[in-house]
C-alpha cells in the first residue's frame, strides 16, 4: 500500500513470527513508542493497528493520537466528498457524524452496538461508509463490509494529498464535542428497573431504546448498555460544551453508584 501510494514508510512491530509487542486494543496508553517515534522522525502520520487489523489507530504529526470518534468523523467526511448515499454508525458514535452528514444532506442510520448491526443496515440502505466510533473501526463497502484499517489509511493518505492539509489541521476542522466513556456494575435482574429510574431522572431528554437507553438533548447525550462481552453496563456521554458533559455523567454516576 506504502509502495502505491507514493509514502516513505517506518514501521515497527512488524515481524508475524514475534508475540504483539503490547496491549491488543490501540489506544493513547499502549502507544506511547510509535507517538513518539512519528514525532521525532518529522512524520506526517502515523497508523496502528489490532492484531486482527480491524481496529484503526491514528497519530497525528505532533504524536497526539487522534480520538477513535475524530478517525471515524474525518474518514466519513472524505467518503462523503466523493460518493453518494447514507451513513451507518452504531448509537455511542459521536452526533459529529450527525453534523457532517448534515452538509452533505445525508442521512445518518443508527444502529445497536456491534459490527454485525452496523453492516446489515449499510447492506439495506446502500451506505457509502459506516463504522463504530467507539472502536475506531471504518466500514468501507466499496472495498468490502468489514472494518478495515488498511481502507481507513488509504482515505486518510488521500485526504491530506487532496487538501494539502496536516491532520491536526483536518481534526480541527470537525465539529468538537467532549466525551467520556466508562462502566458500572449491576445485579442480574436489576437492569429494567435501573432504566426506568435513570429514565425518570432525566425526563426533559428524549428517549431512545434501541440498544439500551440513549438519552438526548439538543447537543448532548448520555448511552447505557449493557455489555455484549462482560455482566456491565457501558456507559457513555457527549456534550458540546465540558461543563455540560461534567453535569451530566456527575448525575449518571451518582445514580448508578451502588
Amino acid at each position: 500500500l506504502s509502495d502505491d501510494l507514493g509514502c516513505h514508510l517506518t514501521a515497527i512491530s512488524i515481524d508475524p513470527s514475534q508475540p504483539f509487542p503490547r496491549e491488543a486494543e490501540p489506544k493513547p496508553e499502549t502507544l506511547t513508542e510509535v507517538a513518539a517515534l512519528v514525532k521525532s522522525s518529522n512524520s506526517q502520520i502515523g497508523f496502528a493497528q489490532d492484531p486482527d487489523g480491524d481496529r484503526l489507530a491514528v497519530i497525528d504529526e505532533t504524536g497526539q493520537v487522534l480520538d477513535n470518534d475524530d478517525v471515524l468523523a474525518l474518514a466519513v467526511e472524505a467518503a462523503l466528498e466523493r460518493l453518494p448515499g447514507p451513513v451507518v454508525v452504531n448509537l455511542t458514535t459521536s452526533s459529529a457524524i450527525d453534523d457532517i452528514c448534515g452538509r452533505f444532506h445525508r442521512k445518518v442510520y443508527r444502529t445497536p452496538v456491534g459490527e454485525a448491526n452496523v453492516v446489515e443496515r449499510m447492506e439495506a440502505t446502500q451506505a457509502s461508509i459506516g463504522g463504530e466510533g467507539s472502536s475506531g473501526g471504518i466500514i468501507f463497502p466499496s472495498v468490502h463490509l468489514c472494518r478495515d484499517s488498511y481502507s481507513g489509511m488509504a482515505m486518510f493518505l488521500g485526504r491530506m494529498a487532496a487538501t494539502g492539509l496536516k491532520i491536526s489541521e483536518l481534526v480541527a476542522r470537525l465539529p468538537r464535542y467532549f466525551r467520556r466513556f466508562g462502566k458500572a456494575e449491576y445485579r442480574h435482574g436489576q437492569l429494567p428497573a435501573l432504566m426506568q429510574d435513570l429514565e425518570a431522572a432525566f425526563p426533559d431528554a428524549s428517549c431512545d431504546r434501541l440498544d439500551g437507553l440513549k438519552l438526548i438533548w439538543d447537543g448532548s447525550w448520555i448511552h447505557v448498555r449493557s455489555s455484549n462481552t462482560e455482566p456491565v453496563l457501558r456507559l457513555a456521554a457527549e456534550a458540546r460544551e465540558e461543563r455540560r458533559l461534567d453535569e451530566l455523567w456527575n448525575k449518571l454516576t451518582s445514580l448508578l453508584r451502588p
